[in-house]
């Protein structure tokens, strides 16, 4: 994978935090600023599939078959929880 150099601009209490929290890991602070973006990025795409899911679903009404049907599966997961298989 190639790899982008870049520069960025921290508050240097952060940037302290940070190189001692990388050196504590044993990891470049390369490594740590790509893995801090990674998990901010994979939050935020989490974030705005749910978001987009509850617009999807936000006028959904279920019929009353699919009513029954997540009753029945409440109970089993009620059951299954118990240990009452």
């Amino acid at each position: 994978m190639p790899i982008v150099k870049t520069a960025i601009s921290l508050p240097e209490p952060l940037f302290e935090r940070a190189d001692a929290f990388a050196r504590q890991q044993h990891i470049s602070r390369s490594q740590l600023f790509a893995r801090a973006v990674e998990e901010f990025l994979r939050r935020h795409e989490s974030q705005a599939l749910l978001e987009s899911l509850n617009r999807v679903y936000e006028n959904y009404s279920p019929t009353p078959e699919e009513k029954e049907v997540r009753r029945l599966l409440k109970q089993k997961q009620r059951d299954m929880v118990k240990g009452e298989w």
